[in-house]
């Protein structure tokens, strides 16, 4: 089947309606993966229709971005919307989230450098800085987009008030956050700001970074390094109780003739036009069930039903563990305090 295109934000970007996030070929889900098989398996996507790719200058770190630089040469380029992302700097081992003019474009530049591009079509922040005024940030972001080193920006993981007050600077195309059957908590005010705004909106893990293609017993499979081991979604008290929620959307996907994996992104595709997931793989076979995903329709009630076994109380743990940003830490100084160094 053909991958449906869709418009992204209100400023003329259109993308696949589902993306490929290349986070876990390099970095954060075990070791790297071979350079050859990740170049072949987005190859694959890109002839599937699967256009979006997501990178950060933070995954690998940094690596990942050499990767889609190499993935993209040969007139791949031309084929493909390219989104990266700066913000987290990891100096001498100590992580701190940057939103300061200099940073930005120093850290535009070196993707544009390892990604050998000469424009990256959509450029987020990847954290909010919550030292420097949104205002200033994006204002360094215009400036990018007017000397044509970037087409689109973005924002990552940043509340509804920094998302009006980003926009009234220069249009923001895209938000992206983590939107899944068990992580419901933007519904609230986040989605109604975008569309409101007319913000399109990338939806990143929404397989519950695995969860929903194989449950708990993916636990058992991940590797000591493996950046999940430490999510409180994924402790042995945790999990026990979020079992009950796969076992449900298990039971509704086998009725519906999918997997489960399918089910769960088809209700992420069910919440409008708006709206590209960005589910991450390291495997064709997964890549090819997660596009079988667009092919699956639910009806009113069986998003209903889904709604209903996903809610908040049914899930058990927080999204990340004590101390790592969130869009309910996102909250800026107001222009007037900011003094340029």
């Amino acid at each position: 089947m053909a991958v449906r295109r869709i418009k992204l934000g209100s400023q003329g970007l259109e993308v696949s309606a589902q993306g490929l996030g290349c986070m876990g070929m390099s970095a954060f889900y075990g070791p790297p993966k071979p350079e050859s098989d990740m170049i072949a398996l987005i190859h694959h996507a890109v002839d599937r229709g699967v256009t979006m790719l997501d990178t950060s200058d933070i995954y690998g770190p940094k690596t990942n971005e050499i990767l889609l630089g190499k993935a993209l040469k040969g007139g791949v380029r031309e084929r493909v919307e390219l989104a990266t992302k700066f913000g987290i700097s990891y100096e001498e081992g100590k992580r701190e989230f940057r939103g300061d003019p200099g940073y930005v474009r120093a850290a535009c530049e070196a993707s544009l450098k390892r990604l050998d591009v000469e424009c990256i079509d959509l450029y987020y922040q990847h954290r909010v800085d919550t030292r420097v005024p949104i205002e200033v940030t994006i204002g360094e972001l215009k400036k990018l987009v007017e000397e044509g080193k970037i087409k689109y920006i973005g924002l990552s993981e940043a509340s509804a008030s920094t998302i009006r007050r980003a926009h009234a600077v220069h249009p923001i195309t895209a938000l992206q956050l983590e939107w899944s059957l068990w992580s419901r908590d933007v519904e609230e005010e986040i989605i109604p700001t975008c569309r409101e705004l007319g913000i399109g909106i990338v939806a990143y893990s929404p397989l519950g970074r695995g969860f929903f293609s194989s449950g708990p017993k993916m636990v058992d499979n991940l590797t000591e390094d493996d950046f999940r081991k430490h999510l409180p979604r994924f402790q042995p008290e945790n999990l026990e109780h979020n079992k009950k929620l796969f076992e449900r959307v298990n039971e509704i996907a086998a009725k519906k003739g999918c997997t489960p994996s399918q089910l769960a992104l088809a209700w992420v595709h069910h919440q409008g036009d708006d709206v590209c997931p960005i589910p991450g793989t390291t495997k064709i076979e997964n890549l090819n069930q997660n596009i079988g995903a667009l092919s699956v329709k639910l009806t009113p009630e069986e998003m209903a039903e889904l709604e209903a076994i996903a809610s908040a109380d049914t899930v058990k743990g927080e999204r990340y563990m004590a101390g790592f940003a969130t869009f309910k830490e996102s909250e800026t100084p107001p222009l007037s305090s900011w003094k340029a160094v």
